[in-house]
């Protein structure tokens, strides 16, 4: 597992084990993290995440929708610099985490923190410019429909949802590819990211924007970059 965890975050290795401890406290007292789930911390979750990042282009704009205590969203900022992430999630208690946990991390130029649903994000909060990225990640948020239903408006064109999933992927894609197909989706395609560095690897559904479907597209300005946490 140091290993793994030397290969997925290289010299951010320090960054990614800080972040990890505060998983494993403030986290758990905090209602984010399960008891159980502590002693799995890098296993199960940190490296489960930071596979997903050889997905990610370089450079590229990223929003993590039901972002929680920030997997994947913070785990693929830590290990990519050179990404731009908008963590998304409507619980003030998780985002008063995030907002503390990327302040501490010395993130705030890299990655912010939005308090809402992905459709607010999508349809411009406060009369602001619509939030859209290359990449939408999501782990443990909903089946594929719902998830391409919110995702993919937040999405540019061209640009991909890239869903954490597990051994239901095949099946989800098999129920909900019509409905993908509806939302302006392309076919879904299964990945297993991590192989021969993670045991298992982690498997990803992605889905490519391919057309822009109903009013609320049409009226998506240009895609918003960068920017930093927001207060509470």
């Amino acid at each position: 597992m140091a290993e793994a965890a030397r290969s997925l975050f290289g010299d951010r290795l320090d960054l990614a084990a800080a972040y990890a401890e505060l998983l494993v406290t403030d986290g758990v007292l905090r209602g984010l993290i399960g008891p159980r789930e502590a002693p799995r911390i890098w296993d199960r979750h940190l490296l489960n995440c930071a596979a997903v990042a050889e997905r990610i282009p370089d450079g590229a704009t990223v929003i993590d929708v039901g972002s929680g205590a920030g997997l994947p969203g913070m785990v693929l900022a830590i290990a990519r610099p050179d990404l731009r992430v908008t963590l998304v999630e409507p619980l003030a208690r998780r985002t008063a985490f995030l907002i503390e946990a990327v302040e501490g991390l010395g993130l705030t130029r890299m990655v912010r923190v939005f308090r809402g649903r992905a459709d607010e994000a999508a349809a411009g909060p406060g009369g602001g410019d619509p939030f859209s990225a290359d990449v939408v990640t999501a782990r443990a948020v909903a089946p594929l429909d719902r998830l391409a239903s919110w995702c993919l408006p937040l999405t540019v064109r061209g640009g991909r949802l890239v869903a954490l999933k597990g051994s239901s992927a095949a099946d989800e894609i098999a129920e909900h590819a019509a409905t993908v197909e509806r939302l302006g989706g392309g076919e879904p395609t299964v990945h297993r990211c991590g192989v021969d560095v993670i045991d298992p690897p982690t498997t990803v559904v992605e889905i490519v924007r391919e057309r822009v479907v109903g009013p609320a597209g049409k009226a998506r300005r240009a895609k918003r970059r960068g920017g930093r946490s927001r207060g509470r």
